[in-house]
């Protein structure tokens, strides 16, 4: 996986689970620690741009959950958000030596599925979150797009099996430029130099022998996750959240639709909301510094309280 100048990976060994994190030095020593979450099909990488913006604010690191980016498949092949949530909760439980997240609270921010891992982190295990920031968080919609559609059939037996034949012919480049079509409320902000690693990325990918696997059962998981209910289910969950919580929507979402900002924003019970019109489903790539500075916000207030 491409490293960016700056950055580093190491190799967490956990019981159960091997995770690969990506880090950067912080401008100044003792600075508080991040963790970052990914979404569906994502990496650690997606967190690269957002990351840089902060290393002078927080000692950041990004977690490629199992079965994703350079960390492989779970040992018992449980990609449910419950076993998401586990794996961060043991990497900040972990902590080990040298700088980064864990022992102790971290300020978690999570994008999309990440998004909804972090949710469930933060209402399980209120001791390890200082504040949360969520970009486009996974949580159940009962009318979603029909753009997001596809997505979660992926999750259906033998989906991932039909899509992987019948778009066997595609090129890497076309499978990345299909996702940032998706992802992406304008598509052209995506740089060629940014293209051509991640159309790199996608050619690894494709020869892991997991790939599909890896996106089917967590599909599966997510949607498995939307129909709890209970105390197990997202929203309570939401509505149990101690963190100050950080909401960054896009207008242009055609995974996460907009409409779920108000709902989430009665759902936690300490949250604000950045509403950013051109973004889509990926605000920390699109609008990196805009997201940078109302997260700066959300630290320096919840110092201050």
């Amino acid at each position: 996986m491409r490293v960016a100048q700056g950055e580093e990976l190491r190799s967490v060994a956990l019981p159960g689970l091997t995770l690969t994190v990506r880090s950067r030095p912080p401008a100044a020593p003792g600075l508080p620690p991040a963790l970052f979450v990914h979404g569906l099909g994502g990496s650690s990488q997606n967190w690269t741009q957002l990351m840089g913006a902060l290393e002078d604010a927080v000692d950041g690191e990004a977690v490629d959950l199992p079965g994703f980016g350079d960390s492989p498949p779970p040992g018992d092949g449980d990609y449910s958000i419950t076993a998401h949530a586990r794996a961060v909760i043991r990497l900040l439980d972990a902590g080990g030596p040298g700088r980064g997240p864990g022992p102790g609270p971290v300020h978690l921010l999570g994008n999309s599925l990440g998004g909804a891992v972090a949710t469930r982190v933060a209402a399980v295990r209120p001791d390890l979150v200082t504040t949360l920031t969520l970009i486009s968080p996974a949580l159940p919609e009962l009318r979603a797009q029909r753009s997001a559609w596809p997505t979660a059939a992926l999750g259906l037996p033998g989906a991932a099996s039909l899509v992987q034949r019948l778009t066997r012919d595609w090129t890497p480049e076309a499978r990345v430029r299909g996702a940032t079509a998706l992802c992406y409320g304008d598509p052209g902000r995506v740089t060629d130099e940014a293209l051509l690693h991640a159309v790199e990325e996608m050619e690894r990918r494709l020869e892991l022998p997991y790939f599909w696997d890896a996106m089917a059962r967590t599909a599966r998981g997510l949607v498995d996750a939307y129909t709890l209910g209970g105390r197990h289910g997202l929203w309570r969950q939401a509505e149990r959240v101690l963190a100050p919580t950080l909401l960054v929507y896009g207008c242009r979402d055609q995974l996460v639709s907009y409409r779920m900002a108000r709902r989430a924003s009665a759902a936690f019970r300490d949250s604000r909301l950045l509403t950013l019109p051109d973004a889509g489903h990926v605000a920390m790539m699109e609008y990196p510094e805009t997201v940078a500075a109302a997260v700066r916000q959300l630290l320096d207030d919840s110092t201050r309280s």
